[in-house]
């Protein structure tokens, strides 16, 4: 079931419509606010907004277009409410980037039928990671192959967080759940500042992420994950451990021992045109780096420096 964010000052009112979605296992959270509404969806994301055409001083195309450009959030099936005078004359669907429209003088089965499918092509065409809402492994393996067969020289970075497993084992899952989506945030925010829409992140899974800069970006951009990250950890750990400089937890095998201080890895792979054929060939290349760069002591990052052949 979905969590449904509402931005509709004049609509969704009627409690027969609010209820009839509540009874299908939906959460609705309505907010007449624009910009408080906003800064929810941004800190807590829903899986599916509706929000009304024609808000005050054009505040729907803002929402939406901030939304769609966010590296996050671009995924996010937004449904759009029009009169029918809009859908008479029409809309520039180039300012309104909506996955699908509902007419104010829609019916409840019309409504409902509607929020189901954006919420079944969602699944179809995303696999994101319910716990970042980042794209997922599938999507990330397109936008490698994709990029390869692009002229422009890019930047795969393969992220890692170091001694996941007995910080969880140590702090609990809960806590470790936690580090995962702050570091989702860090790569966001950097990445979405510096490269923008040429930027992309995605969640391989548990401490793993990817991301791709174009190649220019990428020290800066590694430089800046670090430094963040360097500055946040400390708020997830426990004093006398950060007194400690270590913790102790078990490891693979059961033993009991101590870990450094939670760290960050980031093995990058420089893709210029040509070199790089299939995403398993950057996958290689990036797993053999990552043993590099891991072995190191604290957060750090290590870029391939190889030439590639006949260079």
């Amino acid at each position: 079931m979905a969590r449904i964010a509402l931005v509709t000052p004049d609509h969704f009112k009627r409690a027969d419509e609010r209820l009839c979605l509540e009874a299908r296992g939906h959460t609705v959270v309505a907010n007449a606010d624009v910009a408080r509404s906003l800064e929810g969806i941004l800190a807590d994301p829903p899986d599916l907004l509706i929000i009304q055409k024609g808000l005050h001083r054009h505040m729907d195309q803002e929402v939406i277009l901030a939304l769609k450009n966010n590296l996050q959030l671009a995924l996010l099936p937004i449904l759009l409410m029009v009169s029918e005078r809009d859908l008479a004359v029409g809309l520039d669907w180039a300012s309104y980037p909506v996955d699908d429209l509902i007419s104010e003088q829609a019916s409840i089965e019309e409504i409902i039928t509607r929020i189901d499918l954006a919420l079944s092509r969602a699944r179809r065409v995303a696999d994101n990671n319910p716990l970042t809402k980042l794209p997922g492994n599938s999507s990330i393996l397109k936008t490698i192959q994709s990029m390869l067969e692009q002229a422009e020289p890019r930047a795969v970075a393969y992220v890692d967080i170091d001694n996941f497993k007995p910080y969880n084992d140590k702090y609990g899952f809960s806590r470790g759940d936690e580090v995962i989506r702050m570091v989702s945030r860090i790569l966001v925010n950097v990445i979405q500042e510096h490269a923008g829409a040429g930027g992309f992140i995605g969640h391989i899974g548990g401490d793993d992420f990817v991301f791709m800069v174009p190649l220019e970006k990428t020290e800066t951009v590694c430089r800046e994950v670090l430094t963040n990250f360097t500055a946040l950890i400390p708020l997830f750990l426990d004093e006398e451990d950060i007194e400690a400089g270590c913790f102790v937890s078990k490891d693979r095998q059961g033993n009991v021992r101590s870990f450094p201080l939670t760290s960050l890895s980031i093995a990058v792979v420089p893709c210029v045109p040509g070199h790089y054929s299939h995403y398993g060939e950057v996958a290689s290349t990036a797993a053999a780096l990552k043993k590099k760069v891991k072995a190191l002591e604290g957060s750090n990052f290590l870029i391939d420096r190889r030439r590639p052949a006949g260079d």
